[in-house]
């Protein structure tokens, strides 16, 4: 059985416009100014971590607080699927593989969003990022996995997958393939394609 992991934001997920909303909300609660359009544009690090960046340590984890109490009304009824997220999620359930998401998003609002969604997965697994992904995919036994960020070919490394890696995120083809990416696509659309051929013994030979 070919089950398939895939990441959420900016793979399955376009989050950006959400997040830029509760960040530029955040910004308003706290009086620190943010730039929400620098943060949608390299997503995939844990919210701590982009948090850094304009907070200094002891304000993080209020800020954090306040970021995740937002999120369900500001953000996930503004996220939208990538292109062809449905339909990869489709294909693997087609062919009576398994689904599951992994993110470093929270569970819950990762949960919500895939929800919200209406994407047909089987698990979901927040907080986790880059090689901390990897017992997720091990203990589900994901053969592959999807994601934008290099960090998330670090990932499929640790869980023993193959690295699928989209070039819908901040890295372009050459950085994903550069970095050690098994299968680089242009987008999710693609996927269908790669998955088919991979699946099929017959490609193999």
């Amino acid at each position: 059985m070919h089950s398939v992991g895939f990441d959420l934001d900016m793979t399955l997920a376009d989050t950006r416009a959400g997040i830029a909303a509760v960040y530029d909300e955040l910004s308003l609660r706290i009086g620190v100014a943010i730039d929400s359009a620098a943060v949608v544009a390299r997503l995939g690090p844990p919210l701590e971590w982009e948090l850094a960046n304009w907070l200094p340590a002891e304000e993080i984890p209020a800020a954090a607080a306040i970021f995740r109490s937002l999120y369900p009304s500001l953000a996930v009824p503004v996220t939208t699927l990538m292109a062809g997220a449905r339909e990869a999620v489709e294909t693997v359930r087609q062919a009576g593989g398994r689904v599951i998401v992994v993110t470093g998003k929270n569970s819950r609002d990762a949960l919500s969003t895939v929800e919200f969604l209406g994407l047909d997965v089987d698990e979901v697994a927040g907080s986790v990022f880059g090689a901390d992904k990897g017992p997720a995919l091990a203990t589900f036994g994901a053969a592959a996995y999807v994601g934008d960020h290099v960090a998330d070919i670090e990932a499929a490394r640790a869980g023993g997958a193959v690295s699928v890696a989209v070039a819908t995120g901040l890295y372009p083809v050459g950085e994903l393939r550069d970095h050690g990416a098994d299968v680089v696509l242009e987008d999710l659309t693609e996927f269908a394609g790669w998955f088919d051929g991979w699946r099929t013994p017959a490609a193999l030979v």
